[in-house]
């Protein structure tokens, strides 16, 4: 058994999201600690190009995207799921529209200049500046633009009461009841919102989210220890990618298994992988490459998301 490897940085959200999955799940892993922004050069070694935060590993086996990543911890480790029986479509459903709408909203709201000012205010004005450009050129390319922060400002309370709605009248303690992947991808986006006294109330100000999310965050990130970055290429290099799924393929349209092909995110964040097309699930598209520092691996993707197109 390979160890649960997680490339990410601390003030990241969606690697947060990730983290308090990997502690319900109560999984040790390990935190390979990632640059911000561009250049990302350990981490594209084994993604081959992909650049967001965070890249899950499982010895040369590449995940790219939460979505697929929670699937895969939930191969990991089966309880307590995130997929709760009967709840599959409706968890996952919410998720995917947290992780584009919700997550928009969050993105306008702490990004507003008071907000950074405070997050970024020590720091030296070159390095403000290094990351406000590439942060610009994560967006640039991809179907996904900047939502504007008095749109955002405008319609947070309605997307607040309507989460209101949803706890006080749900009979457990989460969302749907028991927890799920729904929790994790909200909680994320408030947790980002929360990182500042600017945007803090923003959540605080609604007394039943506050307290859902105080019990999502309880969870806590399991038991972790670091990793350098040039160990886990060695973990990598040293490794045989997993067999294939069993599940069966699911045709894509005018593109075969075995074929040379171009991945890349449709809504940001853009940059394309390349590799042989090995395996196109119902979930999940997996890519065969050889990298120099890396070895043979197995790079995965959601299939939601994604553009495949010939090489």
């Amino acid at each position: 058994m390979h160890e649960v490897i997680l490339h990410n940085y601390d003030a990241s959200p969606f690697a947060e999201k990730v983290r308090l999955i990997l502690g319900y799940k109560q999984l040790s892993w390990r935190w390979v600690d990632i640059p911000r922004i561009m250049p990302k050069p350990d981490l594209t070694a084994l993604t081959g190009g992909y650049r967001k935060t965070p890249v899950l590993q499982i010895g040369a086996d590449i995940y790219c995207d939460t979505a697929l990543i929670a699937r895969r911890l939930e191969a990991e480790k089966t309880t307590p799921t995130l997929f709760p029986e009967g709840q599959e479509f409706t968890s996952a459903s919410f998720a995917l529209w947290v992780d584009s709408v919700v997550f928009q909203h969050a993105v306008s709201l702490v990004f507003q200049p008071e907000s950074m000012a405070l997050r970024m205010g020590k720091l030296p004005v070159e390095v403000q500046k290094a990351f406000m450009a590439d942060r610009a050129g994560l967006f640039s390319g991809g179907s996904s633009s900047r939502l504007p922060l008095e749109q955002a400002r405008q319609q947070w309370p309605t997307l607040m009461g309507r989460l209101q709605q949803q706890l006080a009248r749900e009979e457990g303690e989460f969302l749907f009841g028991q927890p799920s992947i729904a929790d994790f991808s909200l909680a994320h986006c408030l947790w980002f919102i929360r990182s500042t006294p600017v945007t803090a109330p923003l959540v605080d100000d609604y007394p039943e989210v506050a307290a859902w999310l105080a019990r999502v965050l309880g969870f806590g990130h399991g038991s972790h220890s670091p990793l350098a970055a040039e160990d886990a290429l060695a973990v990598a290099r040293a490794a045989t990618p997993a067999a294939l799924p069993d599940a069966p393929a699911v045709p894509l349209h005018g593109l075969a298994v075995g074929q040379v092909v171009s991945i890349a995110a449709t809504d940001y964040g853009v940059d394309p992988v390349a590799g042989e097309l090995l395996y196109a699930g119902s979930e999940e598209l997996i890519l065969r490459r050889e990298d120099p520092r890396a070895g043979t691996l197995h790079v995965h993707f959601p299939r939601i998301g994604f553009r495949l197109e010939a090489g």
